[in-house]
């Protein structure tokens, strides 16, 4: 049987390097000979095996863009050659009261690519066709790996969120995915402010279309925000609940919320304020292909794009610590064939 090389959890803490089978689609499945595969740090939850049932060994990675080399039965109308990708969701059952809903998201037997099954840190991988997301021409494989996860995230959360053009948008954190919020939220029409800690990023935050900055070592930010009318929205990008719960005061009347870093630290949350002003708390997971789809849609029209360092495969594991390390900037690409 044909070897490849992939990234690999074969132990709990470790990424390491191996060779494998390539694997073989069954039904309702395609190969897809991976092209470029974003690493996301919720790639940790596969490298430290926090889900108990994830089984091992078990390869990471839920950013992928690649080409169709070969089909199962019953994938149509996917097709040898067509660029597709696979994001966070990997997959659903159908038959549960989310899917039978539409919500497939949320469905109760989600598949996760990179934890359910192998991911995308390899030269190839299988993916079941309902987790397939077509790919334009418009944009490489290595743009459109990191927009299947940290795109969709914050462009479906942000579409979702209730704010209308003109509307006092925040995005707090100007990282792997603060970059792309600012980005989105500008272009969506929103007016958009930064908030991060230092000046050094108000440049870069002002050049992705930040029309404010905020540095909330030096000011408040809650009540700079207060100071502006109150956000309709405020993008939580950071994985700090200290950082989200410093700028809930700077939430407007029908204020809201969007968490899409985690922390397993409580939000401290004041209740009467929230009451009084009908203010919100919402968290946000990725989305559908549909909308993994629509991301690249409004990406390609918009010019919206992750700013990336690529690396190859052979790399694969010093690219995850500098990415947990937080050194990236701002989203790291594994290239098989770079």
């Amino acid at each position: 049987m044909a070897k490849m090389q992939a990234a690999q959890v074969r132990r709990p803490g470790a990424l390491e390097l191996v060779q494998v089978d390539v694997p073989e689609p069954a039904a309702g499945q395609v190969r897809i000979r991976v092209e470029a595969c974003g690493v996301c740090h919720s790639d940790s939850l596969t490298v430290n095996r926090v889900f108990p049932w994830m089984q091992l060994p078990r390869t990471p990675g839920h950013e992928v863009a690649g080409v169709i080399d070969a089909v199962g039965p019953r994938v149509d109308p996917w097709k040898v050659g067509q660029r597709v990708g696979v994001g966070w969701h990997g997959g659903h059952c159908g038959h549960c009261e989310s899917c039978r809903k539409g919500d497939f998201v949320t469905c109760q037997n989600q598949q996760i690519c990179g934890i359910s099954y192998d991911g995308g840190h390899a030269e190839y991988m299988v993916a079941p066709v309902e987790a397939l997301v077509s790919i334009p021409a418009e944009l490489t494989a290595a743009e459109a790996g990191p927009l299947l996860c940290a795109g969709i995230t914050v462009f479906n959360s942000l579409r979702n969120a209730g704010a209308r053009p003109g509307d006092l948008v925040a995005v707090l954190g100007v990282g792997g995915l603060g970059h792309l919020g600012v980005q989105f939220s500008a272009k969506m029409g929103y007016r958009t402010v930064a908030l991060a800690r230092g000046r050094d990023k108000e440049p870069l935050a002002k050049q992705l279309g930040a029309h404010g900055y905020i540095d909330t070592t030096q000011q408040d930010p809650a009540a700079e925000l207060a100071k502006l009318g109150g956000a309709r929205v405020i993008l939580a990008t950071v994985t700090s609940s200290k950082a989200m719960s410093a700028v809930l005061g700077g939430l407007g009347v029908n204020g809201k919320l969007v968490m899409l870093g985690a922390d397993m630290e409580p939000l401290s949350v004041s209740a009467v304020p929230m009451i009084m002003r009908r203010q919100a708390i919402q968290g946000w997971p990725s989305g559908s292909p549909r909308d993994s789809e629509e991301t690249l849609a409004f990406s390609t029209l918009t010019g919206v794009r992750a700013i990336i360092e690529t690396v190859p495969l052979a790399q694969a594991p010093q690219a995850y610590e500098r990415m947990m390390s937080g050194k990236a900037r701002f989203r790291m690409v594994v290239v098989p064939r770079a």
